[in-house]
């Protein structure tokens, strides 16, 4: 907790607006709100985010913004607004680093759990849906799959495929459309030509 008390230098407001919360009314409220929620939210966040490394580095930026919030209104009730600030801050991360793999994607429905609580048959349902999309991409032809995987996880485009892959810009185009055409067979039930076409 040493960390912590370098965020007071930017808890007192900067204005002199009569709206904004008094920093030591800002500092109460963090010492006796968040904080006893940081062995929780660092659970969370050990569970939700795989890079272990980054974690004091998250729950600090979590923090920040949590104390930048109070300054202008102390947030009620806190749980939730903390754990609503913790799932934006690992989505924006997650974003960064562009790369989602998928079993990452199998996790990111459990970032919702702190804040709205699911129901346990939706939960169940999203992992099943995430574990047979992973499934049928694993199924793929090679070529298809990592045409589909380079286009709709990574965002390439195109071109960047092309070059990756080195081969023609309309072969990509034919791999994706191919790869999801394929997917959209078994996973919505048309009639499955998985494997037969590269």
């Amino acid at each position: 907790m040493a960390e912590t008390t370098d965020i007071w230098r930017n808890a007192a407001p900067s204005g002199s607006r009569a709206d904004m919360a008094p920093a030591s009314a800002i500092k109460s409220w963090f010492l006796c709100e968040v904080l006893p929620l940081e062995a929780s939210l660092m659970r969370f966040l050990q569970k939700s985010y795989r890079n272990r490394s980054e974690l004091i580095d998250l729950r600090q930026d979590i923090y920040a913004e949590l104390l930048k919030s109070a300054k202008i209104r102390i947030p009620e009730p806190t749980r939730p607004f903390v754990f609503a600030v913790a799932r934006n801050q690992l989505i924006d991360r997650i974003r960064r680093e562009r790369v989602i793999p998928i079993d990452t994607a199998l996790e990111i429905g459990e970032l919702e759990i702190a804040i709205d609580s699911p129901s346990p048959d939706r939960i169940v349902g999203a992992r099943d849906e995430l574990r047979r999309l992973n499934s049928a991409v694993d199924r793929l032809p090679a070529r298809c799959r990592e045409a589909v995987v380079l286009a709709r996880i990574e965002g390439l485009s195109g071109r960047e495929i092309a070059a990756r892959m080195n081969i023609s810009e309309s072969a990509v185009s034919h791999y994706v459309k191919n790869g999801l055409r394929m997917l959209a067979d078994v996973l919505y039930g048309a009639s499955s030509g998985l494997g037969e076409q590269a």
